[in-house]
């Protein structure tokens, strides 16, 4: 009898200016922290904040070789500079996520809360409430960006069949 492969899963909040990832494995029964992070791009032209995103979910990968990715699905707010920003980070992240053939989850907002609450319209305090009894979390200050990464890939997690 062959012993099932560990799953490991890299959630991906996108973004410009703050990209939110992380890497967590197990089940969603058991889920257990690898890595968490909130990269902030360089200040600077736009191809090369765009061009330090790819990097950085090209790093996570290599350095923490997930089996599965789990992206949120965008959020279109009212403003469209925003929006564009981000649509173009996440074309970035989903080419360095296709360079690597890994399976991509993608998650709605409300899909992610559900995951980690139970309920499709919780609020930030109650995924906030929430994480820690999920996942043991390292002390360290966080920013929402890595709660939010954090959430995805829990999303993502039980997402997988």
């Amino acid at each position: 009898m062959t012993k099932p492969s560990t799953v490991r899963v890299l959630g991906i909040d996108p973004g410009f200016d703050r990209l939110g990832l992380a890497v967590i494995e197990g089940s969603a029964a058991r889920p257990i922290h690898i890595w968490s992070e909130c990269v902030t791009s360089p200040k600077g032209n736009h191809e090369t904040r765009i061009a330090a995103v790819y990097a950085a979910v090209r790093t996570a990968i290599e350095t923490y070789t997930p089996t599965h990715a789990a992206l949120e699905t965008l959020f279109f707010s009212k403003n469209v500079k925003t929006a564009l920003a981000v649509a173009e980070a996440r074309g970035a992240i989903l080419a360095a996520l296709g360079g690597a053939k890994l399976p991509i989850s993608e998650i709605s907002p409300g899909g992610v809360k559900i995951a980690v609450t139970g309920y499709g319209n919780a609020d930030k305090t109650a995924i906030m409430h929430m994480l820690p009894k999920l996942l043991t979390l390292p002390p360290k200050k966080r920013l929402d960006d890595e709660f939010d990464a954090l959430s995805v890939a829990i999303a993502g997690l039980a997402s997988i069949r």
